[in-house]
């Protein structure tokens, strides 16, 4: 996907919406009201799930106490597109009202999308996959860095490379993730597994036997070792058919593993033994042969 260039003021932007509405208590007076029928959400919310019991909770505080803190919108060609404040929005619905407090701000398209990713990842109840696609629509999108996304929203730069590692995963495992029936610590650890057959074993054995993200690891571990065992027997080469009969032969004669390195015509012959005995026993075989 071609980068776009935004050509925005980043620096106004890296705190989310300290850089545009100060904190602390808003009077809902200094603020204009605005029917919530004239407000779209933003398609880009990273947040895409609303607990309803938690929205109920809500609608009831506002019922009570009004809105404390107002949304934030901007002006488009019909209404307003909201920037920050969806959970808000969706509540004051619940509760009836008919208009809201809003902050208008005047930005571009390009510059609301920013800073409602921004402000959104910032917010500590998103899903680690909602964060992921944040994250990466951060760098798709406007071209960011994992440096400069990290730099923005107060991250290590290996959480956010974590993070994005994590759209990798088949779209049953981030499903998963999503619906919160693994952790991001389960996520790193089916992440750590090569294949996508291998990533999908390890997770249902994890949630059949509700591993925790330790044993999860472990059994990523193993899985991978195994993986690549099985490979390398796959690559090892074919001995010949006389070659094989040869072996067998001998290791009935000797009683002991045998192998062949080179061919029939030149190569080097060995015997495996495992204690002193078996090297006597070697021996006197040997000098009867």
């Amino acid at each position: 996907m071609a980068k776009k260039k935004t050509g925005l003021k980043r620096k106004a932007l890296g705190r989310g919406l300290e850089a545009i509405i100060p904190r602390g208590d808003q009077s809902q007076t200094a603020v204009p009201l605005i029917p919530v029928d004239e407000i779209r959400t933003n398609p880009n919310q990273p947040r895409k799930r609303f607990d309803d019991a938690s929205l109920e909770e809500l609608a009831a505080s506002i019922r009570e106490k009004g809105i404390i803190q107002p949304l934030v919108v901007r002006k488009v060609a019909v209404g307003y597109e909201l920037i920050a404040g969806e959970r808000r929005l969706r509540a004051a619905k619940k509760a009836g009202l008919e208009k809201v407090p809003a902050v208008v701000k005047n930005i571009s398209e390009t510059e609301a999308l920013e800073l409602a990713l921004i402000e959104n990842i910032q917010r500590e109840d998103l899903s680690p996959l909602e964060v992921a696609e944040a994250y990466s629509l951060l760098v798709e999108e406007f071209g960011f860095s994992q440096e400069e996304v990290a730099r923005r929203v107060g991250k290590e730069r290996s959480t956010v490379a974590n993070y994005l590692r994590i759209l990798r995963l088949p779209r049953e495992i981030k499903e998963a993730l999503q619906e919160g029936v693994i952790s991001m610590g389960h996520a790193k650890a089916i992440l750590s597994v090569p294949t996508e057959e291998g990533m999908l074993k390890v997770f249902r054995k994890i949630v059949d036997k509700s591993l925790s993200v330790r044993d999860a690891e472990e059994l990523a571990r193993a899985v991978t070792e195994r993986g690549a065992e099985g490979e390398k027997e796959r690559k090892k080469p074919q001995l010949p058919v006389e070659v094989k009969a040869l072996l067998s032969d001998l290791q009935k004669r000797f009683g002991m593993r045998v192998s062949l390195k080179g061919t029939l015509a030149r190569g080097k012959l060995e015997f495996r033994y495992g204690s002193q005995e078996e090297l006597d026993a070697l021996l006197e075989r040997l000098k009867k042969a």
